[in-house]
């Protein structure tokens, strides 16, 4: 069912923990699923150059906060906002199609740290104006 990857990044996930004093901090969560996801980044000069989560939720939340993680460490502002649920799934070799909202929810969470750090620092990140860190993960599906 849960491909070796996922397995994988359940079992040993990346970058799990805080940032103290982080730069941008999102958090989202689904009550009808019960998985929230909380993500902290840490900014210098445009780039990612650190990035944390707290996850409570199925293996399959776990696995995809621990691989978004991994794939927008080092990249910059822009990059990050490309990344999709799609590729969170497709670098886990893939989620059972009830569990595709959990790379949703990784998808968010990050949109939600970036749109915190948005308006800590009074600047607009492209594809982020109509973005509502608060919006139920099962419409994005």
């Amino acid at each position: 069912m849960y491909s070796e990857k996922v397995m994988d990044h359940f079992m040993n996930p990346r970058n799990v923990g805080e940032i103290e004093n982080a730069d941008g901090i999102g958090q989202v969560g689904n009550p009808k699923c019960g998985d929230i996801m909380k993500m902290y980044l840490k900014i210098e000069d445009n780039t990612i150059v650190d990035v944390k989560f707290k996850t409570f939720g199925c293996g399959s939340a776990i696995a995809s906060s621990s691989m978004a993680t991994e794939m927008i460490k080092g990249k910059t502002i822009e990059e990050a906002m490309q990344l999709s649920n799609k590729a969170v799934a497709q670098a886990l070799d893939g989620l059972p199609p009830v569990k595709m909202h959990c790379s949703v929810l990784a998808e968010q969470a990050i949109k939600s740290a970036l749109f915190d750090y948005s308006k800590k620092n009074n600047i607009i990140i492209k594809g982020l104006e109509d973005f509502n860190p608060d919006e139920d993960v099962h419409d994005h599906m």
